[in-house]
């Protein structure tokens, strides 16, 4: 029986690429670059799946050959605003993406980065190594305690919930989230948390902003500056959902100008190109797209993604399937 021929854009855990070696025809990219558009037109057109990552911009310009051989988009990750869904309709083509497995870690750094910035992590880190530190004092890198502050949670889905979580449980936080579906009151009421009607409801009441919504079009800055204006000035925003979700040169504008207190980031518009204003900002904390990254979850992903190959290669609708 011949083997479905896939095409992986980047480098995966080694445990992932044996798997999918043994049971697929599989190309590689050795090189572990993001592949320029000439290169994902010919992956469509040389393979039966791509599996793209968040470094892949897939839309007509890749998928409008008259050599497509591609029938799906096996995505390994959760987020899929880089690839243009109806594009992908329009062609025939299934895309799937690996919810689930990699919410508990998301979560994690979420409060990590919630942490860091209200601790003053990194610029305490930046002092000691470079050998700035005179040594312990009373008013030194003062920073805010996040225990029983006030979290906003925009977008409570697994990610969202599972930040409310550690939040509440473990920190004594109140939640307020603003999603646009109607949550539950039993779900609610497990997280400690409120639903408000709006996001411009929950900013001024909140002490921490965290971000969990999709990115793409909808979403496409839908925090800004008038935003940041209805945020407290003591507030800290973090961002591990998409880059494009925060207008990066007003968040740079209001971290300059103290209209809120600080951000941390995980993800950037135009990553991995990081506006230079939000680089010279002491009072954030940058990250490059840690969100997933630690072994059993990038596995997990990966794995996840070969379940629905093997679905969808054996005549079965894969169980991730979102177009």
């Amino acid at each position: 029986m011949v083997k479905p021929r896939v095409f992986v854009t980047r480098r995966w855990p080694r445990a992932v690429e044996a798997m999918l070696a043994d049971k697929f025809e599989a190309t590689f990219n050795s090189s572990d670059r993001a592949l320029s558009v000439a290169e994902l037109r010919e992956a469509v057109a040389s393979a039966d799946a791509v599996l793209p990552t968040v470094t892949d911009r897939i839309g007509p310009a890749v998928l409008e050959t008259n050599r497509l051989r591609t029938k799906i988009l096996a995505n390994y990750g959760v987020g899929f605003s880089h690839i243009d869904v109806a594009a992908a309709q329009k062609w025939g083509i299934t895309v799937t993406n690996t919810p689930d497995v990699l919410s508990e870690c998301t979560a994690d750094l979420a409060l990590t980065l919630m942490l860091m910035v209200a601790r003053r992590v990194g610029e305490g880190e930046r002092e000691v190594r470079s050998d700035g530190w005179t040594g312990w004092r009373p008013t030194h890198l003062l920073g805010t305690k996040i225990s029983g502050k006030t979290l906003g949670i925009v977008g409570f889905g697994r990610i969202g919930r599972a930040v409310a979580k550690r939040a509440h449980h473990g920190f004594g936080m109140r939640v307020v989230t603003y999603d646009r579906a109607q949550i539950d009151a039993g779900t609610l009421a497990e997280f400690g948390a409120e639903q408000v009607q709006s996001i411009d409801e929950l900013l001024p009441r909140c002490d921490f902003v965290s971000l969990h919504c999709p990115g793409g079009d909808e979403n496409h800055h839908l925090i800004g500056a008038r935003q940041f204006d209805l945020m407290k000035p003591s507030a800290f925003l973090v961002n591990t959902a998409r880059g494009e979700v925060v207008d990066e040169r007003a968040l740079a504008h209001a971290l300059w100008f103290d209209t809120i207190a600080g951000a941390g980031l995980d993800v950037y518009e135009g990553e991995p190109s990081i506006l230079p204003e939000l680089c010279g900002c002491e009072n954030a904390v940058l990250l490059p797209h840690l969100g997933s990254a630690t072994k059993e979850t990038r596995e997990a992903m990966g794995f996840r993604v070969i379940e629905n190959l093997t679905d969808f290669f054996e005549g079965r609708t894969p169980k991730d399937m979102v177009a």
